[in-house]
């Protein structure tokens, strides 16, 4: 079925009712569950939350681009097929392993605080839908900044298949449809002036439901990619785009301007660096905390020989817990933009790591609490996209990027198509208030104009002499550091293929609030080593879905690219021959 979508129909009170209902019934039905997709290669691979997307970059590389061209082009394509966290609204950070004995760098994009931003502008009730909580947008120079650096194609040739897959149309897949039909069933946004442009750009226009199969077409996005792809991102910070975001906030009240657009730089950071066993491991850097937190606890567990004993037994569960416990703590007192806040140097080093990991009891669980009396208590979302990308030649990218919560502020430029992030919301907003439940209310990541939001993003790339050996990633709020963590662990202490890897239970440990998140609870061959852990002290609890790993690992003997899809939230690796990449 094709649907051009256009203005909203104007229907009866008593159909839209029933429309409306036709469309929280399918909001409802998540996707089921799926098999672990494994796919091998010579000539390249792609991993993402989209199949189109995934198709995209295969076919860049086929046509002679490098991994960098084919992550740009893959994040252009995630803009415009998967809305809810793939963006040109957003930021992120892009890791890239330019080739063998050459340095894994970072490009951070993230999104800054406009220029008018204070301390004490949000009360801790605030809405994060609204105009005030978007940061200045980042993605567009980021991308560019990548290409001009690393890439081998024009910049049209890289941009222009997602604004073709705008203006003529895609078909969705259940989880578009399932994604869509969830933001369009919030009571808010079927009510509220500002999310007409969203109900508009992104609804149905007959009302009903999107089901698997519909075409999607986007003209508003469509000529914005062309402006982007014939003009480069000066035209999205200093041309019409400019002055459509900015016409935005003035009628929302908030706060970006011309000159915060002018004024946004994205920047070529040297990524965290660390060890374990024979490989070297990359994240980011802050305003990322992904690659400090992930490194200190795989620097704090490395010396317990986790691999002679049960992946899931109670003493490994319990160690890894204690180590996520300890690297979140560190995190809320140290970590935020290292251009506003001075971060120390000995986080990252294995010498801090074993004083923690000599802090752990190993029969009983560390109250959060006791980790941090420097740190006031007070009484008593999470929705990103990642991407995996390896060449032919070895160059391999591993890309994280978000609007924020899913669908972001929800708030869509008008005329421009595109939606715009709540960023702001991941900075402190309480100054000396931190709860049990999680909020954070420490120093360092405080609300300054210009500075950057503290991120959980962790893209990662793993090296085995000087070769790119693992891409992995997650979208997922806080999350997304233990699901990182997790990965590396069962690949590289586990000895895990990639496929098993991915499809073993996940576990989370966020410091505050003080609990385990598992996705095992239900399972029967966790239940005895659950029963231990609670015996110890922990307060275990149930997660159904955790993040969405789409990764690369490169054949130790083959030298095949093994590309899989997360199940938990759709996708597709595609790979690419080596007779047809060019």
């Amino acid at each position: 079925m094709s649907i051009r979508l256009s203005t909203q129909l104007l229907l009866p009170l008593g159909l839209l009712t029933t429309l409306a209902s036709a469309i929280l019934t399918a909001a409802a039905e998540i996707p089921a569950r799926t098999a672990i997709q494994e796919i091998r290669a010579t000539g390249g691979m792609v991993v993402s939350d989209s199949e189109i997307a995934s198709q995209v970059g295969s076919e860049v590389l086929e046509a002679g681009g490098n991994a960098v061209d084919a992550a740009v082009a893959t994040a252009f394509a995630l803009a415009v097929v998967w809305p809810e966290a793939g963006n040109i609204g957003g930021g992120g950070f892009m890791m890239i392993h330019p080739g063998e004995a050459q340095t894994p760098v970072c490009v951070d994009y993230r999104e800054t605080a406009p220029r008018a931003a204070t301390e004490t502008m949000f009360a801790t009730d605030n809405s994060r839908h609204r105009s005030k909580a978007v940061g200045v947008p980042g993605t567009v120079r980021g991308l560019e900044l990548a290409h001009r650096r690393f890439g081998k194609l024009s910049w049209k040739q890289v941009v222009t298949p997602a604004a073709k897959l705008a203006g003529e149309g895609f078909v969705i897949d259940e989880w578009l449809a399932h994604s869509t039909n969830g933001v369009l069933s919030v009571a808010k946004v079927r009510e509220d002036a500002r999310f007409s442009e969203l109900r508009r750009v992104y609804g149905r226009p007959d009302g009903e439901a999107w089901t698997a199969g519909d075409t999607m077409v986007l003209p508003d996005l469509a000529s914005t990619l062309r402006q982007i792809a014939a003009d480069g991102a000066d035209a999205f910070y200093r041309g019409e785009i400019a002055d459509q975001i900015v016409a935005q906030m003035q009628r929302g009240n908030g706060l970006i301007t011309s000159e915060d657009l002018v004024g946004y730089q994205a920047k070529l950071r040297a990524p965290i660096r660390g060890s374990y066993r024979e490989f070297e491991l990359f994240g980011p850097p802050p305003p990322s905390s992904g690659g400090f937190c992930v490194i200190e606890a795989m620097n704090i567990l490395e010396p317990f020989k986790l691999r002679e004993h049960p992946r899931f037994g109670s003493r490994n569960m319990h160690l890894i817990t204690e180590a996520m416990r300890r690297v979140f703590c560190d995190r809320a007192r140290y970590l935020a933009d290292p251009d506003f806040t001075e971060i120390p140097a000995t986080l990252q080093t294995k010498a801090h790591a074993a004083e923690l990991a000599n802090s752990i009891d190993l029969a009983h669980a560390t109250k959060s609490e006791t980790l941090a009396p420097d740190i006031d208590l007070a009484p008593e979302s999470p929705d990103t996209t990642h991407f995996s990308v390896i060449d032919r030649h070895g160059m391999a990218v591993s890309n994280t990027y978000t609007l924020e919560a899913s669908w972001g502020s929800r708030i869509v430029v008008a005329g421009a198509g595109f939606v715009l992030n709540n960023e702001m919301g991941d900075f402190n907003w309480d100054r000396g208030v931190t709860r049990r439940t999680g909020q954070i209310g420490t120093a360092p990541n405080l609300i300054e104009p210009g500075k950057r939001m503290l991120s959980s993003q962790s893209p990662f790339i793993v090296t085995r002499n000087g070769k790119a050996f693992l891409l992995t990633g997650s979208p997922g709020g806080r999350t997304i550091i233990n699901t990182v963590l997790g990965n590396l662990l069962n690949v590289l202490e586990f000895d895990m293929t990639l496929a098993e890897a991915l499809d073993a239970p996940r576990m989370h440990h966020q410091w505050f609030p003080d609990e385990l998140r598992f996705e095992g609870t239900k399972t029967p061959e966790y239940s005895v080593s659950i029963e231990q852990l609670r015996m110890m002290g922990h307060t275990v609890l149930h997660r159904d879905r955790q993040g969405s790993a789409h990764s690369i690992q490169v054949d130790k003997a083959s030298g095949q690219f093994i590309g899989v899809a997360d199940w938990r939230r759709g996708g597709a690796a595609i790979g690419v021959d080596a007779a047809a990449a060019k």
